[in-house]
């Protein structure tokens, strides 16, 4: 008689996709300009929804998050060039009526990481939490422009 052994649900099907999401991992490390950040596919559930735009020399990021206390239930960090995003939603919605109980609820983490432009700095980045919208602002930096070394002539 065979032992237990673990399902997974995605099979043979889930490791061909994690082979193809290797090898685009290593292909985006190795391009000369800054790779998009893709999830890989059976990570979506924990994706947070952004959107993100530039205005005005700014990167704006926004993220929608209703029912969120945004002292106790966000953390924003920046490490390595990336500006990481991650959000716990702890809901619970609880109604009697004649006769019965109703009680809903509703948890579980979501987060996202983001490549910010070069030359970026924590101290540079500002957030703020209004109407269950996160907006998240970084200045673009300066670029310097190329100069011209002159070459002497011996």
């Amino acid at each position: 008689m065979p032992g237990l052994m673990k399902h997974d649900p995605r099979g043979e099907v889930g490791e061909f996709f994690s082979r193809f999401d290797r090898m685009f991992d290593e292909w985006t490390r190795i391009l000369p300009f800054r790779a998009m950040s893709f999830p890989h596919w059976h990570d979506m559930d924990d994706l947070l929804p952004i959107e993100e735009f530039r205005e005005d020399g700014t990167l704006v990021v926004r993220a929608d998050l209703p029912g969120i206390d945004p002292d106790k239930d966000v953390e924003l960090t920046v490490s390595d060039g990336m500006l990481y995003i991650h959000a716990e939603r702890r809901e619970e919605k609880k109604r009697e009526e004649t006769g019965y109980l109703r009680r809903e609820l509703r948890y579980g983490s979501l987060s996202r990481a983001l490549p910010l432009p070069k030359g970026t700095t924590e101290s540079d980045i500002t957030a703020a939490y209004e109407a269950g919208i996160l907006e998240i602002r970084v200045p673009e930096p300066k670029q310097e422009t190329a100069k011209k070394i002159p070459i002497s002539k011996s």
